[in-house]
């Protein structure tokens, strides 16, 4: 396999593994850590993210504690989490911030699994990108005159292929986090 393809597949792995990450930021009615991933936290006037200055624990299904190493940094917590886009509201009891995850309304899920598409097809338009440039390469390299025209149509169709495979991992991803969103 050519270095430029086992390029591309090394980016669309990464791309992947991006949209993973979105989808488990994505609620699904039940509490789960990954939703706190993307909220950062003032702490010596440096963001940092949540899960670095505190632990978070789930005793039952519903809640999310949030116990910071440094309890000046409650109120900090506290503020990022009703300005984040979780739609939750801390409960502070002095020590520890508690996140009580309500149930999910029909019309939530609906919204949800609309955010969930949203997600997926931008990784899909990664993938292309990454596929446009990747041939870009190969012509590049074509013009130099490193490849033949028969080199240039197997590597075509090599990067179509891993296109393809990955778009339907994608696909493979939102339809189960569609399912998990649905399911009461």
């Amino acid at each position: 396999m050519n270095e430029t393809v086992k390029t591309a597949e090394d980016r669309m792995k990464k791309t992947i593994a991006s949209v993973q990450s979105d989808f488990g930021a994505v609620r699904a009615g039940r509490a789960n850590p990954q939703v706190l991933d993307r909220i950062t936290v003032e702490y010596y006037g440096t963001p940092t993210p949540l899960n670095q200055v505190a632990s978070i624990s789930s005793p039952d299904p519903r809640q999310l504690v949030i116990q910071p190493w440094d309890s000046k940094l409650l109120r900090g917590i506290e503020k990022a989490i009703n300005t984040s886009d979780l739609g939750i509201n801390p409960q502070n009891d002095g020590k520890v911030i508690r996140l009580t995850f309500p149930q999910l309304t029909e019309e939530r899920r609906r919204d949800l699994t609309r955010q969930v598409k949203k997600y997926a097809e931008s990784g899909k338009v990664a993938l292309r990108n990454i596929r446009r440039d990747t041939m870009d390469k190969v012509k590049a390299q074509k013009k130099k005159g490193e490849l033949t025209e028969d080199d240039v149509k197997d590597l075509e169709k090599d990067v179509q292929k891993l296109t393809d495979d990955y778009c339907k991992k994608i696909d493979k991803l939102s339809e189960d986090k569609e399912k998990e969103l649905m399911s009461v």
